[in-house]
């Protein structure tokens, strides 16, 4: 309630109770100290906003030093080469064709292209070339093994499992002669014999002796005691290899399973 100039009591409107009391003040209060809040807040993130492109460009500007320095200077360079895995290949002919100087910087190092020149040795089936800071190149080499051998005017060649006739050398004890008539990589009976071979388990490849094919469909296989297996084709071989040493254990001097249902010895 209230009163008028002359004393008498009047209703008071509840809008103007309210702007009279005390929500009012605290309105005003809270109103200044979200101001103070906001001017706070603002002198507090704007340093770090300024500082945050600044760390930025500073980390930058030393990796691209650090990288400057790996590529142009001998800080990591090339003093020493590695080579395992090698038997039959001289380490100097690895060496020769991987042909990085000593003193290059190893980030300067194509060691993809370093490991496909190693990989040109004929006796070399494959390479890897790695980078060991601070100062190494690791060269592994893994090299062609003998899977046949056959014979030319020019000498014994040796044949991998691949049809990669890769040296002219003896062969080592124990693999077996390659007989065909055009022995090579592109030459679909040589491949197909190979694969019968290799297919076999190796108590049976242990007395591999000679493998001859005079096409795909005539693969025969003589063991180290003169005894004889008619392969025929390649198709089936899995099963044929599973037969043959059961079947060598029976006497006879010639094992024919071309046909694995119906096999014959005499």
């Amino acid at each position: 309630m209230t009163t008028d100039s002359q004393g008498r009591a009047r209703p008071t409107a509840v809008g103007e109770e309210r702007a009279a009391g005390p929500d009012r003040k605290g309105s005003k209060r809270a109103a200044k100290g979200s101001k103070r809040a906001a001017r706070k807040t603002r002198r507090v993130t704007r340093p770090r906003n300024r500082k945050r492109p600044l760390i930025i460009a500073l980390s930058a500007v030393v990796l691209v030093g650090l990288v400057a320095a790996a590529w142009f200077t001998p800080v990591l360079s090339v003093r020493k080469v590695s080579v395992v895995g090698n038997v039959g290949v001289p380490s100097d002919e690895v060496m020769t064709a991987l042909a990085i100087p000593t003193g290059k910087p190893l980030l300067q190092v194509d060691v993809d292209a370093a490991a496909r020149r190693v990989a040109a040795i004929p006796k070399v089936d494959h390479a890897r070339v790695e980078r060991r800071y601070p100062s190494t190149v690791r060269v592994t080499v893994v090299e062609r093994a003998p899977a046949v051998f056959y014979d030319t005017p020019e000498g014994t060649h040796l044949m991998d499992a691949g049809a990669v006739a890769y040296a002219i050398e003896p062969p080592p004890p124990g693999v077996p002669r390659l007989k065909v008539e055009r022995p090579g990589l592109e030459d679909p009976v040589t491949v197909d014999a190979l694969k019968v071979l290799t297919s076999m388990p190796p108590p049976l490849r242990a007395q591999v002796g000679e493998i001859a094919a005079g096409s795909i469909s005539d693969i025969r296989v003589t063991l180290t005691d003169g005894r004889q297996l008619v392969w025929g084709s390649v198709e089936n071989t899995e099963r044929k290899s599973a037969i043959a040493l059961p079947l060598l254990g029976q006497p006879g001097k010639v094992y024919d399973i071309s046909s694995p249902d119906l096999v014959t010895v005499k």
